[in-house]
């Protein structure tokens, strides 16, 4: 099945097929949400040409490898400093965002030149050795279940659950994510839920419950809404 959040479908002899089958998805995901939480009804239907996939057609094209250096890179960054950084690391690799051994041939001191920390160096050359020697499998960890895959990732220092939850969403297309550490989600829960405090992750992950198994569609339409109050458009979500 296609997933509501994955990279818009490319022209092709399955497109048609795979775009019928990710609309009646999605009509279906909407109907559930609409039943089951009324204030996302309302951010629904005052959408109705909303595609939840639309951010994604500003990213480059990236797979885990690539989504995880991406979100690696906008930890505690502005979205514009995340753009401007990512362009500097694309601009090492002849305008792509590099593969694990790509990364690995080049000067750390080059990537700490584009805009990273040291810190964020070093996590992403940690990840790229253990998917180059053998100790993580790309495909492998495509195959795990959520919790599992977090506790792959999360076990690399520097690496936390915002880094591999928006991963998931990028990278693997997964339809049940939501990211309850994110300050822009919990900015955007706090006006759509007319709540007086800004809530805390177990709040978010508590009003989440009832997303389920549409949580990445829920998070998607709390984004929007967010980003449409700030008249901005969102590339990544940020941490707090």
């Amino acid at each position: 099945m296609t997933m509501v959040t994955g990279i818009p479908a490319g022209k092709g002899a399955g497109s048609v097929t795979e775009d019928s089958s990710r609309a009646l998805w999605l009509q279906q995901a909407r109907s559930y949400l609409r039943n089951a939480d009324p204030v996302l009804a309302r951010l629904i239907d005052d959408r109705p040409a909303f595609d939840p996939r639309a951010w994604m057609a500003q990213l480059p094209p990236m797979d885990l490898y690539g989504a995880l250096l991406f979100q690696v890179t906008g930890q505690q960054l502005s979205v514009a400093a995340t753009r401007w950084t990512l362009a500097r690391i694309q601009a090492l690799f002849d305008g792509h965002l590099p593969a694990p051994v790509e990364l690995l041939g080049v000067d750390p001191g080059k990537l700490r030149e584009a805009g990273l920390s040291w810190r964020k160096v070093s996590t992403l050359r940690d990840l790229a050795e253990r998917l180059s020697d053998g100790r993580l499998n790309p495909d492998v960890l495509r195959s795990l279940p959520d919790d599992e895959l977090m506790a792959e990732l999360t076990a690399i220092p520097g690496i936390g659950p915002w880094t591999v939850q928006g991963a998931m969403i990028i990278a693997l297309q997964r339809e049940d994510v939501v990211l309850p550490g994110d300050l822009a989600l919990r900015k955007a829960v706090q006006v759509a839920y007319q709540l007086d405090h800004l809530p805390s992750q177990q709040e978010v992950l508590a009003i989440a419950e009832k997303w389920r198994p549409y949580r990445s569609l829920a998070t998607s339409y709390l984004f929007s809404a967010a980003f449409e109050r700030t008249e901005a458009r969102p590339v990544v979500p940020h941490e707090t």
